[in-house]
């Protein structure tokens, strides 16, 4: 039979065809898309941003601004990715499990243990959400994602076909100090952090401070005046006859390497090294020798393992202790600790970091920035973005109750549990809701979209302090530049005398029914100034996201 020559095929031929096929084992995830209504949305409704002012808090005047976004996290995301593309460093993420315990929402239904499309609905709702998150992150960006075994398989390969080649590890978490013993089968101990680059040989991690722990396996037990020292194996694996020879230890003692392996380098390298002083061959000088390796000479730092110990990265009742210290009540199931996220941004971020967080429940992930940044001096700025649904049926909302009065609190100080007062973090904070404008191409909607999109383009340049406010023409700054908003073409020779008078670095945004670029309008100032038309910059990125 020839392949694919289908056209000469009889009925039988391709019946028997389609039946091989069907045969055949697959490999990767092989899943049927579920429609989700908040994707559904976006054909007709476009997402945008409006600030809740009294939920801000400014404790830095020129300080980073950190921002919660409250609404479903693909709204969230599909507005980021206007403002953010390309800007992220670091994403934490922590999405519902799928237990079937009612932790997962699908279309306003939980998906319980039973549902035959659970993991299906699962696989849809994570996909669309990581091929938005992945556009987020600079080339040099990381994404660590907590999961358990109830969908750790599925998450791998999903995420090794999104982020294709940028698998960095599986960080193994022991998230309980003690076993479990009313369980059936194991204790469950431990949760997973699969790590993915944007681009595998662009990111490495950061190196760990060294611990006394670390530095307790160094000794002197020869006084050497070069200090304290570790010994390491001599041998390798790979062998070769050219390094297979005996050495006479000092007391007299011949020695061979061990049988199938050699030593590590040639006889003259070890003379050297002999005579340096380098060589340790045990107090009685007969051992099996070993190279010394000095704690002066060793790296800055400690290459991060992939097994973290509770000690370390906390566990689950130091979280939920943390979240009641906080609020008075835990309120929230299986937050994270805050040691964790910290260990996430140890080993992933600079001091000037963007970290996203798109399911930030108790928000965790905002405390943790806020605390490594007091600790080491940084300016990490963090996003956070949750949905204000009921949380498990107790009447508190997520986002209103919990991440917000958290983070809140965490900046402005707060009395513990037992009264304690505690000291703010400082910082400054901005509480977005999302909106809609119709997606239809009209006239109407464009302007409407105009309209609203001041909170999003500040986001977008990081430029929040109000200068000018005026119905044709709005401008904001921060230290380095200055944002311009002209919603009149007529405006334009008044507002260009402004950008002379202030001067600086100028992003400008001028709203046009069409796609006119306005440059040549701003050509002859010595200003720096880039130009875009509104809304057609913001349209661009939808059409693209959401295919309307």
């Amino acid at each position: 039979m020839a392949k694919n020559n289908y056209n000469n095929w009889t009925k039988e031929q391709l019946v028997d065809e389609v039946a091989r096929l069907r045969k055949r084992k697959k490999y990767g995830l092989v899943w049927e898309d579920k429609p989700e209504d908040v994707v559904e949305q976006c054909k007709t409704e476009l997402p945008v941003l409006k600030e809740v002012k009294n939920k801000a808090i400014a404790k830095d005047k020129n300080g980073p601004v950190n921002i919660l976004i409250e609404g479903d996290n693909y709204h969230a995301l599909s507005v980021l990715n206007y403002t953010h593309k390309g800007k992220i460093d670091v994403i934490y993420i922590d999405p519902p499990y799928n237990t079937g315990n009612k932790d997962f929402i699908y279309n306003d239904n939980f998906v319980d243990a039973e549902d035959p499309y659970r993991h299906t609905k699962w696989l849809s709702f994570m996909e669309k959400r990581l091929k938005l998150a992945k556009n987020l992150l600079k080339r040099t960006g990381v994404i660590f994602m907590s999961i358990d075994d109830n969908e750790s398989a599925q998450l791998k390969l999903l995420a090794d076909d999104i982020f294709k080649g940028g698998f960095i590890a599986t960080i193994i978490w022991e998230k309980k100090f003690s076993p479990q013993n009313d369980v059936k089968w194991f204790s469950d101990n431990h949760d997973y952090l699969l790590v993915y680059a944007k681009n595998k040989e662009s990111w490495r991690p950061n190196l760990l401070p060294r611990t006394e722990v670390a530095n307790s396996r160094y000794s002197n037990p020869d006084n050497d005046p070069r200090g304290d020292w570790t010994s390491a194996d001599m041998t390798v694996k790979t062998y070769s006859a050219k390094y297979d020879y005996p050495i006479k230890t000092p007391s007299g003692r011949v020695v061979n390497p061990t049988k199938g392996r050699c030593w590590a380098m040639p006889r003259e390298r070890v003379d050297e090294l002999v005579k340096e002083n380098r060589i340790w061959f045990g107090e009685s000088g007969g051992n099996v020798p070993r190279v010394k390796i000095f704690l002066s000479e060793v790296k800055e730092g400690i290459v991060p393992l992939t097994i973290w110990r509770y000690t370390e990265a906390g566990h689950n009742q130091e979280a939920r202790q943390e979240l009641k210290n906080i609020l008075h009540d835990t309120m929230f199931d299986n937050p994270k600790p805050t040691k964790l996220i910290k260990k996430v941004l140890q080993v992933s971020s600079a001091k000037h970091s963007v970290v996203l967080d798109f399911f930030a429940g108790s928000g965790t992930t905002g405390h943790a920035v806020l605390e490594l940044n007091k600790e080491d001096g940084g300016n990490r700025r963090f996003i956070l973005c949750t949905d204000d649904q009921d949380n498990n049926g107790s009447g508190t909302k997520i986002a209103v109750d919990i991440c917000y009065p958290r983070v809140a609190k965490v900046i402005e100080g707060y009395k513990d549990a037992k009264g304690k007062s505690v000291a703010g973090l400082g910082g400054n904070f901005k509480y977005f809701r999302t909106a809609f404008v119709g997606a239809e191409s009209n006239d109407k909607n464009k302007e409407a979209l105009t309209k609203q999109a001041t909170e999003m383009l500040c986001m977008r340049e990081d430029t929040f302090e109000p200068v000018k406010d005026t119905e044709t023409v709005k401008i904001f700054k921060n230290s380095n530049q200055h944002t311009g908003i002209v919603f009149d073409e007529d405006a334009i020779p008044a507002f260009k005398k402004e950008i002379a008078k202030i001067g600086g670095v100028w992003s400008v945004y001028i709203f046009s029914l069409g796609d006119d670029t306005f440059e040549d309008e701003f050509g002859e100032m010595k200003q720096k100034i880039t130009v875009a038309p509104i809304p057609e910059a913001i349209l661009r990125v939808y059409r693209r996201l959401f295919k309307v």
